[in-house]
């Protein structure tokens, strides 16, 4: 496996097919009134950073940060191919998120999480999140499990 990760733009096909992925896996795990899309032409604003993890060039995971006011961002679109699972890869992704982030003087990153995606969870707590209440403007539901992890003392 020869992985890289890296910035870039959300708005390519290879991109446009590995966020349909994603949101097929989440619509068959949670209602789609309580699942929070960004769509890639979202993806694509100022505001959100996107990278993507290539196995030999191709794209095979991807997740993004949001900027949002009082030094907090928020980790979006996670997603690693099947094929790829087990390999720490989503770890990986989060600790760049977190090193933009830190570059930024982001004071503290959130998250947004299925009920059932117990490996997303697994990522999150082994990259030093902790659940915490509804982050954001988030509703506090059922179907959703809220992370927090500050940056700075």
């Amino acid at each position: 496996m020869s992985l890289t990760i890296s910035v870039e733009t959300p708005l390519q096909d290879e991109v446009r097919t590995l966020v349909a992925e994603l949101n097929a896996v989440l619509l068959e795990l949670t209602p789609p009134e309580h699942c929070h899309h960004l769509t890639v032409e979202q993806m694509a604003d100022e505001d959100t950073t996107v990278l993507i993890a290539r196995d030999g060039g191709v794209a095979i995971a991807c997740a993004a940060l949001k900027r949002h006011g009082d030094g907090i961002g928020e980790v979006k679109r996670m997603y690693t191919r099947p094929s790829h699972r087990g390999r720490r890869i989503g770890e990986q992704i989060v600790a760049r998120i977190e090193a933009v982030a830190r570059a930024e003087g982001l004071k503290r990153l959130v998250l947004e999480t299925g009920d059932r995606h117990y490996a997303a969870w697994k990522v999150y707590e082994r990259s030093g999140f902790t659940r915490c209440g509804p982050v954001l403007d988030y509703a506090d539901v059922k179907w959703s499990v809220f992370y927090d992890k500050p940056l700075f003392g």
